[in-house]
Protein backbone atom coordinates (compact mmCIF):
# COMPACT_ATOMS: atom_id res chain seq x y z
CA UNK A 1 0.00 0.00 0.00
CA UNK A 2 1.26 3.73 -0.27
CA UNK A 3 2.61 4.93 2.54
CA UNK A 4 0.61 8.26 3.97
CA UNK A 5 2.98 10.93 4.79
CA UNK A 6 6.69 12.24 4.39
CA UNK A 7 8.53 12.56 1.73
CA UNK A 8 8.05 8.88 0.98
CA UNK A 9 4.15 9.48 0.59
CA UNK A 10 2.92 7.63 -2.65
CA UNK A 11 5.42 5.25 -2.26
CA UNK A 12 4.74 1.63 -2.17
CA UNK A 13 5.16 -0.45 1.14
CA UNK A 14 4.66 -3.87 1.96
CA UNK A 15 2.63 -3.56 5.13
CA UNK A 16 3.68 -7.11 7.02
CA UNK A 17 7.50 -6.41 6.02
CA UNK A 18 8.26 -3.90 9.28
CA UNK A 19 6.26 -1.43 11.87
CA UNK A 20 3.55 0.07 10.49
CA UNK A 21 4.54 3.16 11.41
CA UNK A 22 6.82 2.35 8.24
CA UNK A 23 3.79 2.70 5.94
CA UNK A 24 2.11 5.42 8.08
CA UNK A 25 4.84 7.69 6.94
CA UNK A 26 5.19 8.21 10.85
CA UNK A 27 8.41 5.68 11.85
CA UNK A 28 11.42 7.30 13.49
CA UNK A 29 10.09 10.99 12.41
CA UNK A 30 12.45 13.47 14.07
CA UNK A 31 15.73 10.97 12.90
CA UNK A 32 13.90 11.01 8.89
CA UNK A 33 13.36 14.96 9.36
CA UNK A 34 17.07 14.75 10.06
CA UNK A 35 17.89 12.50 7.63
CA UNK A 36 16.05 14.92 4.89
CA UNK A 37 17.96 17.92 6.30
CA UNK A 38 21.53 16.64 5.52
CA UNK A 39 21.37 14.36 2.91
CA UNK A 40 21.96 16.17 -0.15
CA UNK A 41 21.25 15.62 -4.01
CA UNK A 42 23.55 13.88 -6.21
CA UNK A 43 25.33 12.47 -2.86
CA UNK A 44 26.55 8.88 -1.69
CA UNK A 45 24.86 7.07 1.01
CA UNK A 46 25.42 3.64 2.64
CA UNK A 47 22.78 2.38 4.39
CA UNK A 48 24.32 -0.01 6.87
CA UNK A 49 21.94 -2.50 8.46
CA UNK A 50 19.41 -1.44 5.87
CA UNK A 51 16.54 -3.51 7.87
CA UNK A 52 13.79 -3.81 5.00
CA UNK A 53 14.68 -0.34 3.00
CA UNK A 54 12.57 2.23 4.72
CA UNK A 55 16.19 4.79 5.32
CA UNK A 56 17.06 2.93 2.07
CA UNK A 57 14.04 4.59 -0.08
CA UNK A 58 14.44 7.74 1.70
CA UNK A 59 18.03 8.25 0.70
CA UNK A 60 17.04 7.26 -3.02
CA UNK A 61 14.99 9.94 -2.91
CA UNK A 62 16.80 12.86 -1.06
CA UNK A 63 20.13 11.84 -3.69
CA UNK A 64 17.54 11.96 -6.43
CA UNK A 65 18.84 10.39 -9.98
CA UNK A 66 22.67 12.07 -9.73
CA UNK A 67 23.29 10.02 -6.46
CA UNK A 68 23.65 6.72 -4.94
CA UNK A 69 22.79 4.34 -2.51
CA UNK A 70 24.54 1.31 -1.48
CA UNK A 71 22.34 -0.72 1.27
CA UNK A 72 24.19 -3.19 3.30
CA UNK A 73 22.43 -5.85 5.02
CA UNK A 74 22.70 -9.70 5.90
CA UNK A 75 19.53 -11.21 6.79
CA UNK A 76 17.92 -12.97 3.78
CA UNK A 77 14.46 -12.22 4.48
CA UNK A 78 14.68 -8.51 5.44
CA UNK A 79 17.12 -8.38 1.86
CA UNK A 80 13.77 -10.18 0.77
CA UNK A 81 11.69 -7.30 1.40
CA UNK A 82 14.14 -4.46 1.19
CA UNK A 83 14.88 -5.74 -3.05
CA UNK A 84 10.65 -5.79 -3.12
CA UNK A 85 10.69 -2.10 -1.97
CA UNK A 86 12.85 -1.18 -4.70
CA UNK A 87 11.26 -2.87 -7.26
CA UNK A 88 7.45 -1.64 -6.40
CA UNK A 89 9.23 1.30 -6.63
CA UNK A 90 10.68 1.21 -9.78
CA UNK A 91 14.01 2.54 -8.03
CA UNK A 92 17.22 2.68 -9.73
CA UNK A 93 19.39 4.01 -8.14
CA UNK A 94 20.28 1.89 -4.93
CA UNK A 95 22.74 -1.05 -4.90
CA UNK A 96 21.55 -3.68 -2.07
CA UNK A 97 24.38 -5.91 -0.55
CA UNK A 98 24.28 -9.09 1.03
CA UNK A 99 26.33 -9.13 3.64
CA UNK A 100 27.37 -7.74 7.50
CA UNK A 101 29.68 -4.56 7.38
CA UNK A 102 32.40 -5.58 9.75
CA UNK A 103 36.34 -4.67 10.02
CA UNK A 104 37.13 -7.47 7.39
CA UNK A 105 35.80 -9.55 4.75
CA UNK A 106 34.59 -12.80 5.33
CA UNK A 107 31.85 -14.99 6.74
CA UNK A 108 31.06 -15.17 10.24
CA UNK A 109 27.81 -16.39 12.49
CA UNK A 110 24.93 -14.41 13.05
CA UNK A 111 22.03 -14.71 15.47
CA UNK A 112 18.85 -13.83 14.22
CA UNK A 113 16.19 -12.48 16.75
CA UNK A 114 12.63 -12.61 17.49
CA UNK A 115 12.56 -9.07 15.84
CA UNK A 116 14.16 -8.65 12.37
CA UNK A 117 15.28 -5.30 13.98
CA UNK A 118 17.70 -6.85 16.26
CA UNK A 119 19.57 -9.75 14.56
CA UNK A 120 23.76 -9.20 15.23
CA UNK A 121 27.34 -11.12 14.50
CA UNK A 122 27.06 -13.61 17.58
CA UNK A 123 29.72 -17.14 17.68
CA UNK A 124 25.87 -18.55 18.74
CA UNK A 125 24.35 -18.00 15.48
CA UNK A 126 22.75 -20.11 13.42
CA UNK A 127 22.67 -18.10 9.97
CA UNK A 128 26.01 -17.40 8.32
CA UNK A 129 26.14 -14.64 6.79
CA UNK A 130 28.93 -12.90 4.34
CA UNK A 131 31.20 -9.64 6.25
CA UNK A 132 32.53 -6.65 4.10
CA UNK A 133 35.04 -4.00 5.18
CA UNK A 134 33.80 -1.12 3.62
CA UNK A 135 38.00 0.05 3.25
CA UNK A 136 38.47 -3.20 1.42
CA UNK A 137 35.50 -2.94 -1.14
CA UNK A 138 36.86 0.96 -1.85
CA UNK A 139 40.42 -0.19 -1.80
CA UNK A 140 39.14 -2.76 -4.78
CA UNK A 141 36.75 -0.15 -6.99
CA UNK A 142 33.77 -1.70 -6.03
CA UNK A 143 31.96 0.54 -4.34
CA UNK A 144 33.05 4.46 -4.15
CA UNK A 145 33.39 6.61 -1.49
CA UNK A 146 30.35 8.05 0.31
CA UNK A 147 29.38 10.70 1.58
CA UNK A 148 26.78 10.09 4.64
CA UNK A 149 27.16 6.75 6.18
CA UNK A 150 23.85 5.97 8.08
CA UNK A 151 24.68 2.81 10.54
CA UNK A 152 22.61 1.06 12.40
CA UNK A 153 24.25 -2.45 13.53
CA UNK A 154 23.47 -4.09 16.57
CA UNK A 155 26.76 -3.90 18.54
CA UNK A 156 29.23 -4.33 15.23
CA UNK A 157 29.80 -0.33 15.79
CA UNK A 158 33.34 -0.29 16.61
CA UNK A 159 33.96 -3.75 14.00
CA UNK A 160 32.65 -1.21 11.47
CA UNK A 161 34.84 1.55 12.06
CA UNK A 162 37.31 -0.49 12.54
CA UNK A 163 37.22 -1.54 8.43
CA UNK A 164 36.92 2.03 7.37
CA UNK A 165 39.93 3.66 9.12
CA UNK A 166 41.29 4.73 6.02
CA UNK A 167 37.83 6.44 4.78
CA UNK A 168 36.62 7.94 7.89
CA UNK A 169 40.74 9.59 7.79
CA UNK A 170 40.88 10.47 4.24
CA UNK A 171 37.11 11.54 3.10
CA UNK A 172 35.34 12.36 6.29
CA UNK A 173 31.68 11.45 5.17
CA UNK A 174 28.81 12.37 7.88
CA UNK A 175 27.65 9.53 10.20
CA UNK A 176 24.35 9.03 11.54
CA UNK A 177 25.04 6.57 14.03
CA UNK A 178 22.68 4.19 16.22
CA UNK A 179 25.02 2.89 18.77
CA UNK A 180 23.86 -0.31 20.98
CA UNK A 181 25.39 -0.47 24.54
CA UNK A 182 27.67 1.74 27.03
CA UNK A 183 31.01 0.58 26.44
CA UNK A 184 30.54 0.88 22.38
CA UNK A 185 28.88 4.41 23.31
CA UNK A 186 31.88 5.33 25.22
CA UNK A 187 34.32 3.24 22.59
CA UNK A 188 32.68 5.10 19.34
CA UNK A 189 32.33 8.51 20.91
CA UNK A 190 36.17 8.93 21.68
CA UNK A 191 37.35 6.71 18.52
CA UNK A 192 35.05 9.87 16.79
CA UNK A 193 36.84 12.80 18.26
CA UNK A 194 40.02 11.51 18.35
CA UNK A 195 39.47 11.92 13.95
CA UNK A 196 38.73 14.99 14.61
CA UNK A 197 34.49 14.28 14.28
CA UNK A 198 31.94 16.76 16.27
CA UNK A 199 29.76 15.03 17.71
CA UNK A 200 25.58 16.06 18.25
CA UNK A 201 23.18 13.76 20.08
CA UNK A 202 19.61 13.26 18.12
CA UNK A 203 16.64 13.15 20.15
CA UNK A 204 16.74 16.03 22.78
CA UNK A 205 19.35 13.91 24.91
CA UNK A 206 22.82 14.61 26.11
CA UNK A 207 26.00 13.21 24.36
CA UNK A 208 25.89 10.97 26.64
CA UNK A 209 22.87 9.13 27.16
CA UNK A 210 22.09 9.40 23.64
CA UNK A 211 21.95 6.17 21.65
CA UNK A 212 21.82 8.26 18.63
CA UNK A 213 24.27 10.97 17.15
CA UNK A 214 25.26 12.98 13.98
CA UNK A 215 28.70 12.82 13.73
CA UNK A 216 30.33 15.71 11.31
CA UNK A 217 34.03 16.47 10.76
CA UNK A 218 35.37 19.33 12.11
CA UNK A 219 39.09 20.06 11.01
Amino acid sequence: MPIWQGRLRGKQWIVDSSQHGCWLGSYEYDKQLIFEKIITPGSVVFDLGAHVGFYTLLASVLVGSNGKVFAFEPIPKNLFYLKQHLSLNGITNVTAIEAAVSDCSGVVSFEESSSSFQGHISSQGNLQVKTVSLDDLISKGEIPTPDYLKIDVEGAEMQVFSGAKSLLKNAHPTILLAIHGRDVHHQCCQFLTSLGYQLQPIGGKSLKETDELIAYWNR
